[in-house]
């Protein structure tokens, strides 16, 4: 086999695990960190601003939808800034919390804007073939080896958990 061949093979593979790792962190974190942003709504100041932005018209909508992405753009530039100067885990640290955060925000005002944005032809198109590409990724990576292997230690270990919990609450 040709060196560049394997080469492409190796960096789609790295591209594809890494592309898989964010968009299972966004499963996993989509929901609950979207009810969490939506607690805010209990705030008058909150829940005012959620009716607008839920009443936007398509176009006003898609940039709303995409300010949280552009806001923490150049933060997360700085948390590279950062990693160069050798703060390593100040910077690493920077992009966990933003990507944290830009998830949470994204989730909700997707969530507030969406019946919007569907209504623009070329949206719901992407977003159709975002989501089946999407579907497609999260079942190869849950059917893996180590994906199964994981979640079975993950299991026995929430197990072995509950059952030191029930041992000391029986006290």
């Amino acid at each position: 086999m040709n060196p560049l061949d394997v080469l492409r093979r190796l960096l789609r593979a790295l591209l594809t695990w890494t592309a898989a790792l964010l968009i299972l962190f966004e499963e996993w974190g989509w929901e609950p960190l979207a009810r969490l942003v939506g607690k805010l709504a209990r705030l008058p100041v909150f829940a005012w601003l959620e009716r607008r932005i839920a009443a936007l018209p398509p176009y006003a909508a898609l940039v709303v939808f995409f300010v949280p992405a552009l806001a923490l753009l150049p933060i997360k530039v700085l948390a590279l800034y950062w990693i160069s100067l050798g703060y390593r885990w100040l910077g690493i640290g920077t992009i966990v919390v933003a990507k944290i955060v830009g998830t949470a925000l994204v989730a909700r005002l997707f969530q507030l804007t969406q019946a919007s944005l569907m209504k623009l032809a070329w949206f719901a198109a992407l977003y159709r073939r975002w989501a089946t590409w999407k579907a497609a990724i999260v079942a190869n990576v849950r059917a893996s080896p180590a994906w199964q292997a994981a979640t079975r230690a993950i299991t026995r270990a929430k197990l072995q958990v509950k059952q030191i919990w029930r041992q000391w609450t029986v006290r």
